[in-house]
């Protein structure tokens, strides 16, 4: 698991789709989400750290855009 496509990919093989129209509030959701399929043992640890860790620079990679725009 390497990109956020493949983080939604995982989500929509258990019927989670995410679209709030904004992409970090997407990233947010997924991340809500990925913690609930893990929760409730749906997803084992190693699809959850894997998951987590593409949801957290993505994240990152989002906020600095944020940022930039705002200066701009």
């Amino acid at each position: 698991m390497k990109t956020l496509y493949d983080v939604q990919q995982l989500l929509k093989r258990f019927g989670v789709f995410v679209y709030v129209g904004k992409r970090l509030w997407d990233i947010e959701l997924m991340a809500l989400e990925l913690d609930h399929l893990r929760e409730y043992d749906v997803i084992d640890k190693e699809t959850f750290i894997k998951a987590k860790l593409v949801i957290e620079r993505e994240h990152r990679i989002e906020e600095q855009r944020e940022q930039e725009k705002n200066k701009s």
